[in-house]
């Protein structure tokens, strides 16, 4: 495989990271316009954790054979369609008619949820293969190029958060669906137009069997990466902003519309400080002397701090009784607690897999690896409503701790290759 050279390289990166930071924006609006629009419709919380599981299961099943394709037809291939296929979700959703039945609606908005989540995890798989294969080998410059796409693109997705709750109160469902396919047709198009030179072109040869990953490592790091991302949307996806909208909220038009804007806002600066701490984190870290095995090491004492979070916050709200503002309180910082370890260990992930990978493997194990990542979401997004409707807040954070609880056994079983003595590219 031919690499780019350095400028090729450069420019190719920074046309890579506008195109998903333009996808990812919509992703993030797109998620809470769902959200609380089909909550103010009478959804319940097993119900809108309905909407998104097509979301995550096509995440899955696109990881899966991501690769594959990404390897016989080039990554700009999978960019491009990743983009157009966000804006054909978007337009469908617009056609949304109020005057369907309760099922149909679901079927439909989850067929369209479906639709985007190729969508996203197309963009996501080109867009991180490609750093393998552009970033500087020197030091740890795999570690930090990484480390700023995967941050930049959650700061970005928390934006979208707040964008969708503002769009939501203001220019309604339908309309903050059409804007956003609008300007996102007009990225696309200007990234087809100004992509430079210097991703793989395709592989005629490469055969689907190659998705499977023989090696140990990459492995173990998929599976602990599906309990990392479930301890995360058990709470994220549906406990949590609907826990708040409860609280918030007074049943009034105004009401209603202050609450999205607080939850949005929330959900918007978590997301936001998320990706800020997993650009940092390669300076945090001081990447730039550890070995592999010590960045190893790095991920199983990280996620084990991660399990003591939700499990502390799930006693909190078992003792908080009808102390709303206090345990309130108590959420806003211990989630930004949580989120903060999270970014750590996620950065982490995100390094590891490259580094574990191949240059010839490259789109295969990252597609393997994002397909477990899409299963975690499944699952948290299925548990996320289970666990609130079933067991309220004290359920649904101690299964975020039990989430996080299996992602740290797993990655306990995680060895460096013997070969590696630094972050190399």
């Amino acid at each position: 495989m031919k690499l780019p050279d350095r400028q090729q390289g450069l420019s190719a990166y920074v046309a890579v990271t506008a195109a998903y930071w333009a996808f990812m924006l919509t992703d993030g609006a797109l998620r809470m316009l769902v959200l609380l629009h089909f909550h103010t419709l009478g959804f319940s919380p097993i119900q809108l954790a309905n909407l998104f599981l097509l979301y995550e299961f096509m995440g899955m099943v696109t990881n899966l054979s991501a690769g594959w394709i990404a390897t016989r037809f080039g990554l700009t291939s999978t960019l491009y369609a990743g983009l157009a296929l966000q804006i054909v979700a978007l337009i469908a959703l617009a056609t949304l008619d109020p005057a369907w039945t309760l099922i149909s609606s679901v079927i439909f908005v989850m067929l369209v949820q479906g639709l985007s989540g190729i969508a996203k995890d197309l963009a996501k798989m080109s867009s991180k293969s490609a750093v393998k294969l552009l970033a500087p080998t020197e030091g740890d410059g795999l570690f930090r190029w990484v480390a700023y796409l995967t941050g930049s693109k959650n700061a970005v997705k928390g934006v979208g958060f707040l964008l969708g709750t503002v769009l939501l109160g203001t220019v309604g469902f339908i309309g903050s669906v059409m804007a956003m396919a609008v300007v996102l047709a007009v990225i696309l198009v200007c990234v087809v137009m100004f992509m430079p030179a210097g991703l793989p072109r395709g592989r005629k040869g490469a055969r689907f069997k190659e998705v499977f990953s023989k090696d140990r490592n990459v492995n173990l790091l998929s599976l602990a990466r599906v309990f990392l991302f479930g301890a995360r949307d058990v709470w994220f996806v549906v406990g949590i902003p609907i826990y708040f909208y409860g609280v918030l909220s007074d049943g009034s038009d105004v009401g209603n519309r202050m609450a999205f804007f607080q939850i949005g806002t929330f959900m918007a600066l978590w997301i936001i400080a998320y990706g800020a701490v997993q650009a940092w984190a390669p300076g945090l870290l001081k990447a730039w002397d550890k070995t592999t095995d010590q960045i190893v090491d790095l991920a199983v004492k990280w996620v084990g701090l991660l399990t003591l979070v939700p499990a502390t916050l799930a006693v909190c709200a078992l003792v908080a009784g009808g102390s709303a503002t206090w345990l309130t309180t108590t959420l806003v910082i211990g989630l930004m607690v949580f989120g903060f370890v999270f970014a750590i260990n996620s950065s982490v992930h995100s390094y590891l897999i490259l580094a574990f990978t191949r240059d010839d493997r490259v789109t295969m194990d990252v597609g393997f690896y994002y397909m477990s990542n899409a299963a975690g979401r499944l699952i948290g997004t299925l548990l996320s409503g289970v666990s609130y409707q079933l067991g309220g807040l004290p359920l649904t954070l101690g299964t975020a701790a039990l989430m996080a609880g299996l992602s740290w056994l797993s990655a306990r079983r995680l060895q460096a290759p013997a070969a590696t003595t630094a972050p190399q590219g």
